[in-house]
């Protein structure tokens, strides 16, 4: 009997020692390059986590690469040298340039469909879905972080300047004239404004139902030329130019550059990103107010509704083929109805899908917080037209600079705001015609 304990226990410790010394099965990683920073850098990091949390197959790594143009940057140099990672973020922008890389890029529709996961392109908001699909509908990319510009205003410098905290000001004159009253009571800036191009170029065009661009601002075609040195384009910036002279409005630069001047109290009113709110609220010392954004009155069609900016996930080719199955579980996990609502309530991005809009609404979130589905409204205003489904034009991270290296001359005063525009013009039109001979089988 003893004989037979010991060769049990031998046996036992036998296997346990094998148990120590065998290999577990490593999860597969996969690399998400991103480009958020600040509050909202710890949004993927916490989808990452409560991902990885959530099974034990796969292990999704957040890795920040810089702003928008650099995580792209990384990520085509990365592709030449083969250490790409399988999900890039990029802004939506860069959308054409993007599909004019076909060779390298894995579209989602054909990733959910390869893996067998759930995916259903009319369960997202169509703003959204028209951005990132081709002319059949086709999703390209995987929506991610989408926000629209929305009108932010301190709730105390409106009550110091004797204006009505709970109304914030609906069209472009009544904005001046607040603007104005509390320049006179004593704010150092009555409003300012951040992405420039996107917000008084691009969304500008889409409120009023004006082109920006001929071609459905470029949906139809590498062909498309810009158009929007128009009167009603002219005469906004030409206001803009005139408030600048006494900073009933201030021009602050380039980028996020004018959100500190709105979240340290120097600016009463900023039109910016819905996608700030996380980073207003965690800094500013004052009650936040928001609005929808302003539009000229006398425009028949204005208010029409916003696009989006923000973000996307593309999947790029020649990863192994395992983690092309955790991708299309991950982005199925990012789908998830309750994930979004939580992502959208934390962040001030839109819910992507329909449900989450819904569930959000279903719990209170908008009632708790007045003002918080205004990006969700502002963008679903109307149905979108060609003029308000977003602007799709090649090369258009370098277009952009090009206009807004002009609208900095008329703010200045060195140029005619129709100078200006005309300028901006001609050479965006220089450089579509030099992608549109770059991609020639597009």
């Amino acid at each position: 009997m003893l004989r037979s304990a010991i060769k049990h226990l031998t046996i036992a410790m036998a296997a346990a020692l094998l148990a120590l010394v065998s290999p577990v099965q490593a999860a597969t990683e996969i690399q998400w390059w991103h480009a958020m920073s600040g509050q909202l850098g710890r949004q993927p990091e916490k989808l990452a986590t409560d991902f990885n949390a959530s099974q034990a197959e796969f292990r999704v790594v957040p890795v920040y690469k810089g702003n928008y143009t650099e995580t792209v940057s990384a990520a085509i140099f990365a592709f030449r040298s083969r250490s790409q990672p399988a999900i890039v973020q990029v802004n939506e922008i860069a959308t054409a340039t993007m599909m004019a890389a076909k060779g390298a890029l894995y579209p989602v529709h054909e990733l959910m469909r390869d893996q067998a996961e759930p995916f259903v392109a009319a369960a997202f908001l169509p703003a959204i879905t028209g951005y990132y699909a081709d002319m059949a509908g086709n999703m390209l990319s995987f929506p991610f972080n989408a926000s629209t510009p929305i009108l932010y205003y301190n709730k105390d410098l409106f009550r110091a300047a004797g204006l009505d905290p709970n109304a914030p000001p609906k069209t472009w004159p009544e904005l001046g004239a607040a603007a104005k009253r509390l320049r006179a009571a004593g704010a150092p800036c009555g409003f300012t404004t951040s992405w420039p191009s996107w917000i008084n170029v691009e969304n500008f065009s889409a409120y009023h139902d004006v082109p920006m661009a001929t071609k459905s601002n470029g949906r139809g075609g590498l062909d498309a030329v810009l158009t929007f040195n128009n009167p009603l384009m002219v005469r906004h910036i030409a206001q803009l130019a005139d408030w600048q002279k006494t900073r009933i409005f201030d021009y602050s630069g380039r980028n996020v550059v004018a959100e500190p001047r709105f979240q340290h109290g120097e600016c009463a009113i900023f039109l910016g990103s819905s996608g700030t709110r996380a980073d207003i609220l965690a800094n500013a010392r004052f009650e936040v107010g928001y609005g929808m954004l302003p539009y000229w009155p006398d425009v028949p069609a204005a208010p029409q509704n916003s696009i989006i900016g923000g973000a996307t996930l593309w999947v790029l080719r020649d990863r192994p083929r395992d983690e092309y199955k955790g991708v299309a579980k991950f982005f199925a996990y990012l789908s998830k109805p309750e994930i979004q609502a939580a992502w959208h309530q934390n962040t001030g991005y839109l819910p992507i899908t329909r449900a989450a809009y819904e569930l959000t609404r279903a719990q209170g979130f908008y009632d708790r917080n007045p003002g918080t589905a205004i990006s969700i409204e502002q963008v679903t205003l109307k149905p979108p037209t060609d003029n308000s489904r977003g602007v799709r034009l090649g090369s258009f991270v370098l277009v952009r600079d090009a206009i807004e290296d002009e609208l900095e001359l008329a703010f200045s005063g060195k140029k005619s705001a129709q100078a200006a525009l005309d300028a901006a013009v001609d050479r965006g039109n220089r450089l579509l015609r030099q992608f549109e001979r770059a991609n020639p089988d597009q």
